[in-house]
């Protein structure tokens, strides 16, 4: 880039390179580093980070299914499949099917009608009043826990780190 000034009777030539200078492309190097390292986390799920994930996944579809069949007046069924570590709900309206991230399994579920269920399928129905007792779930993963405890009367969820009965 060519710059003429005129200063009197002479005219001067300034010739500014066009290239960025060294401290410029240090700065442009850290904002897109400082980028990277605020987004690329959120891109990986780190093993208890996915497993607090998944925990709180199924905490809020429990509340759903509460919050729905109380609001709704309807029948929904929970669906839990221990042994390929999915669930499911289903109600007359709508069905929706989960499944737990890598490596993380329900290590148990506690219902006090049915005990300590560690395989297999539990089925759960959510009423017009709710499920008819509480339900703990725990979900594992490399010797990590963290518990689910649903609270049938007020229809709450709550997450806790390691194993809660």
């Amino acid at each position: 880039m060519m710059r003429t000034f005129r200063t009197g009777i002479h005219n001067t030539v300034i010739l500014q390179p066009s290239a960025f200078s060294l401290i410029e492309l240090v700065v442009v190097i850290f904002i897109i580093s400082l980028a990277t390292a605020l987004i690329m986390p959120s891109f990986w799920e780190s093993g208890e980070r996915a497993l607090r994930s998944d925990a709180k996944q199924v905490g809020n579809t429990l509340r759903y299914i509460y919050d729905e069949a109380v609001g709704k007046k309807e029948v929904y069924t929970l669906k839990v499949d221990l042994d390929n570590a999915k669930w499911k709900f289903e109600s007359p309206r709508e069905s929706r099917d989960y499944h737990l991230g890598k490596d993380i399994v329900f290590k148990d579920i506690l219902i006090p009608s049915h005990g300590l269920i560690t395989g297999g399928e539990i089925t759960m129905e959510f009423g017009p009043l709710g499920p008819g007792e509480p339900i703990t779930m725990h979900l594992s993963r490399n010797g990590k826990e963290y518990s689910v405890t649903f609270n049938h009367i007020n229809g709450r969820a709550r997450i806790y780190e390691g194993y809660v009965q």
